[in-house]
């Protein structure tokens, strides 16, 4: 489960860093999404610890904020990719540190 949850975690960070990589909206709104779900099973494994009792529900309460400011944050980029302008060469966003 820990393997797991590495997994989903680092999956995150690299779907997001390749979306941003990408010139194509509807490319990095894939990639985007695909970093979402990860957010979304990394959740999941938290309620699977809870249920297994590794974890008690009241431990969990800081994970949980910062999963689900985690997943508004990647929706609300997903959301707005097309109106966000890529550097080709940084893949950096110009509007992206005023958000």
């Amino acid at each position: 489960m820990v393997s797991q949850l590495r997994r989903a975690a680092l999956s995150v960070y690299l779907n997001f860093a390749e979306g941003s990589s990408r010139k194509s909206a509807i490319e990095r709104k894939r990639y985007y999404e695909i970093a979402r779900g990860s957010v979304v099973e990394i959740d999941a494994l938290f309620d699977i610890a809870v249920e297994l009792g590794y974890l008690k529900k009241d431990d969990l309460k800081l994970l949980e904020e910062k999963t689900l400011s985690c997943f508004r944050l990647i929706s609300l980029i997903k959301n707005k990719t097309s109106l966000i302008p890529i550097h080709p060469f940084t893949h950096s966003s110009t509007t992206i540190g005023s958000m």
